[in-house]
């Protein structure tokens, strides 16, 4: 072997040029950062609305009773006469009024109700409440009242502000759209807050008070966001279940999963198909049925109220006490359902139907008997609805919803100062970004996000106004790029 090729044969290797590696992708951080950009943007003012009127809502019940206190508050003090005279002195003020339930004092020194059906309020489903001194027997006025919560003129604005904006039908797109995003923009802002943190809880929670500028800002919105989360999310799945289109879903399984209450039979005859639906099941079996007779309806209502006492007392007998609402059927074949009232810290409500012309318990049906995630799902929305835990229940709903108010408006003041320098509108992240994805996450989230939309048809809908929308504008800035180069 010469020098020169064994010199060669121990040289080092020669060293290949590098090959760059592939761009990394950006995954789905730029996707959703559109997506809660335009969320934000255009769902924002529904949520505010939404916050505001959810805050006032909870603190109703506290401001009515003052404002109320005239009708609510006993005006003496002593045993409570009997029901039936109670109800006659009711009567005697609008005797031109079936009455249809008397609902006890939900505590001591507290007026009886007498349940009026007004045809003036039914169509708002509402009925008129007579208030009587339980003690004089004396009547205190007169309100509408709606709902097993009773509420008064007060809660009922803000409850149908809070619904639908008082736009009847059209308005409760409102609503629904507003619980179809609010659980998107929680969860996409959550991502993005994860990503900029690094996943590390103890900077995704930490308020930073003296960090100034941009960064500053979009750190205090991201940290009360995430401090809000969980509430975000509760509100916006308890939520849903009172929306039109993504409710009937919703009611559809929970039925099938056994997640809704079970029902109550007030038939007195074998066989009979009558349940107990709520406070106003007794109007809406009849329609089901052949009409009674007026004389007959007239004659098993006051054998009803003649027996009050006597169910009230038999169902509390069996566990049913306290404060409770009784129905007064006109039906021969109905029987007397005695429910308790919703009263904070009262986990759950146990009702019982009684046989009039007895007075002898017919069937009982005890909140402990409830399926446990019909259980479940009665207290979540108790507590949405600030009943459940009473004032600290409510206290916790207003700073709730003062909170969600000021995420809500920072959101809309990072966006404004991301405006250019010579004016016009805030620029929003790029576009496009979903290409860039792996397509073998992007096909599974599409479809995902396909069955989203058709189990919640306001969420699916409205993301197809979005993305066209931005297609839209996208088309638009091209036309208008394409045609400035050829000038």
């Amino acid at each position: 072997m010469s020098v020169t090729e064994s010199a060669a044969e121990n040289a080092p290797p020669t060293q290949q040029p590098a090959v760059a590696a592939p761009p990394a992708r950006p995954g789905w951080r730029a996707a959703i950062l559109r997506l809660h950009f335009y969320a934000g943007l255009l769902v924002g003012p529904f949520l505010l609305i939404a916050a505001i009127s959810g805050g006032l809502y909870a603190a109703a019940p506290t401001v009515e009773r003052f404002v109320y206190a005239d009708q609510i508050v006993a005006a003496t003090d002593g045993p409570a006469r009997p029901l039936s005279e109670q109800v006659a002195a009711a009567q005697a003020t609008r005797p031109d009024l079936p009455v249809a339930a008397v609902r006890t004092g939900d505590g001591a020194g507290r007026t009886t109700r007498v349940l009026f059906d007004d045809p003036a309020l039914t169509a708002e489903g509402r009925q008129l409440a007579v208030y009587v001194d339980p003690a004089s027997g004396r009547v205190q006025g007169a309100l509408p009242v709606y709902g097993s919560a009773e509420a008064l003129p007060i809660r009922f604005w803000i409850d149908r502000l809070h619904v639908d904006l008082h736009l009847g039908s059209v308005g409760r797109f409102y609503s629904e759209l507003a619980a179809s995003w609010l659980w998107v923009v929680a969860l996409g802002g959550l991502y993005l807050w994860w990503r900029h943190r690094r996943g590390n809880p103890k900077r995704m929670l930490a308020y930073p008070r003296g960090q100034k500028g941009r960064g500053g800002r979009m750190s205090r919105h991201a940290a009360m966001g995430t401090w809000l989360l969980v509430g975000l999310v509760f509100f916006s799945a308890t939520g849903l279940t009172w929306s039109k289109y993504a409710g009937e879903n919703i009611g559809q399984l929970r039925a099938e999963l056994g997640w809704v209450k079970p029902t109550l039979s007030t038939s007195l005859t074998p066989g009979g198909g009558h349940t107990d639906g709520g406070e106003h099941a007794d109007h809406q079996m009849s329609a089901a049925k052949p009409a009674v007779p007026p004389e007959v309806a007239a004659q098993t209502r006051a054998r009803n109220i003649a027996v009050l006492d006597r169910a009230v007392a038999a169902a509390a007998e069996r566990g049913v006490d306290g404060a409770v609402q009784v129905s007064i059927p006109t039906d021969p074949s109905v029987a007397i359902t005695v429910a308790q009232t919703r009263q904070p810290w009262r986990m759950g409500i146990d009702s019982a139907t009684i046989d009039p012309s007895t007075g002898g318990v017919v069937t009982v049906l005890p909140f402990a008997s409830w399926p446990l995630l019909a259980k479940a799902t009665e207290m979540l929305i108790n507590t949405h609805m600030g009943w459940q835990f009473g004032l600290l229940n409510q206290i916790a709903l207003v700073a709730f919803a003062a909170l969600l108010v000021v995420v809500i408006v920072r959101g809309y003041l990072m966006w404004w100062q991301r405006r250019p320098k010579r004016g016009g509108l805030p620029r929003p992240p790029a576009r496009g970004a979903i290409r860039k994805v792996e397509p073998s996450h992007a096909i599974p989230a599409i479809l995902g996000i396909a069955f989203l939309g058709w189990f919640l048809p306001v969420f699916g809908v409205s993301l197809l106004a979005f993305v066209a929308l931005d297609l839209a504008i996208g088309v638009a800035k091209r036309g208008g790029a394409n045609l400035r180069n050829r000038l």
